[in-house]
């Protein structure tokens, strides 16, 4: 008796992950299978989705489960399009072995001085010192000529990466190259937020002095947190900067540390498949509408985002997601 229960629970448990997972399952699918049919330009409208996804989940790591509202996010990810710009600029190198992992490490380095200096405040503070923090990177980066090609703001030409055999690099093949990136990385963000270390962080958001009266080093998870966010989003930084073939220093503007924070807010923070939706909203919405006015695109997405915050203070993402679930009880209430 004692092993039907069990199996009649395992059961259960295998039907509400796979109902729970389905719709993720399917994503997967249809970003797995259709792009070989889609023409050129959309292949690189979804290779934009991806960057900018990967980089909204990184930032999710630290405003949505961390509650760190920072507003320098891009320093991180102009890091990482800049490692691998100056290796082929000054040296030739193309090399993803070598590009990928010096990227991360430096922007890793650049995250945890920055944590050391940012996170000895907190609240409206920390969001501006991590503003002037980037800001001093896009400074840099604008004054200092060895990080420009020659006679423009910028390093142009960038070379694909080389991954240790030829590779007849095109739309589909880097939409494919920047698909298994970002499934990897997207994985092992899963495993984070699902760790104990990620509900530790949740706790922190939620209430700060009840997490340290419970013996936990508040500052050292939000400097983790900080540093971990700041990895991940120079992945993102490296994709684009192949992808566009071009990296400037727009990239550590507040405009692109404003992006993943729109992205956060409009799909559901706290949630990474709240910033894939909220990727997905942004980025095509700004293809379709640039195609009838693109003069307007900035205005639409600020009411795209007041109309979020007015009628999804969740987030899209989190209201899709309980609709879901709505519909699957209903469905499958008879099985339970």
């Amino acid at each position: 008796m004692a092993v039907v229960i069990s199996n009649s629970n395992l059961n259960r448990a295998f039907k509400k992950l796979f109902i729970k997972g389905l719709p993720l399952g399917i994503s997967a699918i249809f970003l797995l299978l259709l792009p070989p049919f889609l023409p050129n330009h959309i292949q690189g409208i979804i290779v934009k989705f991806l960057i900018y996804a990967l980089f909204a989940i990184s930032y999710d790591l630290v405003f949505g489960y961390t509650g760190l509202v920072s507003l320098g996010h891009a320093a991180f990810f102009g890091v990482g399009g800049y490692v691998v710009a100056v290796l082929s600029l000054h040296w030739a190198n193309n090399l993803f072995w070598l590009g990928m992992p010096l990227a991360i490490i430096l922007a890793s380095v650049v995250a945890a001085i920055y944590g050391l200096i940012a996170l000895r405040v907190s609240g409206t503070y920390f969001l501006l010192l991590t503003f002037a923090l980037a800001q001093l990177l896009y400074s840099f980066s604008w004054n200092v000529r060895w990080f420009n090609s020659s006679g423009m703001q910028g390093i142009a030409n960038i070379s694909m990466p080389f991954l240790g055999f030829h590779i007849e690099w095109n739309n589909l093949s880097y939409y494919y190259f920047t698909f298994i990136l970002f499934a990897v990385c997207f994985f092992v963000l899963t495993r984070i937020v699902s760790s104990p270390f990620g509900h530790a962080l949740v706790g922190i958001r939620e209430n700060e002095l009840r997490m340290e009266a419970l013996g936990y080093n508040v500052w050292l998870f939000k400097y983790l947190s900080f540093v971990l966010g700041g990895a991940f989003a120079s992945v993102s930084g490296v994709l684009f900067a192949y992808f566009n073939r071009f990296i400037s220093p727009a990239q550590f503007s507040l405009g692109t540390s404003f992006l993943p924070m729109v992205i956060v807010i409009i799909g559901g923070r706290g949630t990474l498949y709240g910033a894939l939706i909220g990727a997905a909203v942004v980025v095509f919405a700004e293809y379709f509408i640039s195609l009838l006015t693109p003069e307007r695109w900035p205005l639409i997405l600020g009411c795209i985002f007041v109309l979020s915050i007015m009628y999804f203070r969740e987030g899209i993402g989190v209201y899709l997601m309980q609709l879901w679930k709505k519909v699957t009880k209903t469905n499958g209430s008879a099985s339970y």
